[in-house]
């Protein structure tokens, strides 16, 4: 009998176990999963555009932290409208008031979907972890463009506001950074 409350326990433990990890990894896989899938109106990664056209669309921008990141974070600029084609540049903040060095990762999403494989990043903070020390404030780039193609797709032509979202989570600091701030 004590057997198989033994094997039961150990059962449940090794289930939490699991779950506690799945839950750990669930971010970061996430992200990947539509980087790769472009799910959820991920952006593509481009060079520029070949052509700009006269039309415009109206872009929103947002910023969040998940739950337990203790940076603020927020777009410089709410709002823009550019050209179809046209290299834009926006600024996200981000501000560490605590007194410890951490390290953040974003994750972003495109709305709505229909927009996201046309909404193409030249250059983001995204693409790299960001390490802000105790105090400072940072200004972080986003160059992008809205590929032409939009206008010609069956979904994408009904696009009037395209919304680029970011959410910012703690990660581990890098071994480097984790040392020196010891």
């Amino acid at each position: 009998m004590t057997d198989g409350k033994t094997r039961t326990a150990a059962q449940a433990a090794g289930l939490v176990v699991i779950m506690g990890a799945l839950a750990w990894a669930s971010v970061p896989f996430y992200d990947w999963f539509c980087r790769v899938t472009g799910f959820g109106g991920v952006t593509a990664v481009g060079l520029g555009a070949d052509q700009v056209l006269d039309q415009t669309i109206a872009l929103r921008f947002d910023g969040s932290v998940e739950r337990g990141m203790p940076w603020e974070f927020k777009p410089v600029q709410r709002q823009m409208e550019i050209r179809i084609g046209e290299t834009g540049l926006t600024f996200y903040e981000a501000y560490n008031p605590t007194d410890r060095v951490v390290a953040g990762s974003a994750s972003y999403n495109v709305a709505p979907f229909q927009a996201g494989g046309f909404f193409t990043k030249i250059d983001c903070f995204c693409f790299e972890e960001q390490i802000l020390q105790p105090g400072e404030r940072v200004m972080m780039p986003v160059t992008f463009y809205v590929d032409p193609e939009i206008v010609d797709d069956r979904e994408g032509k009904f696009v009037k506001h395209i919304t680029l979202s970011y959410t910012f989570y703690e990660i581990d600091l890098p071994e480097e950074q984790a040392s020196l701030s010891q």
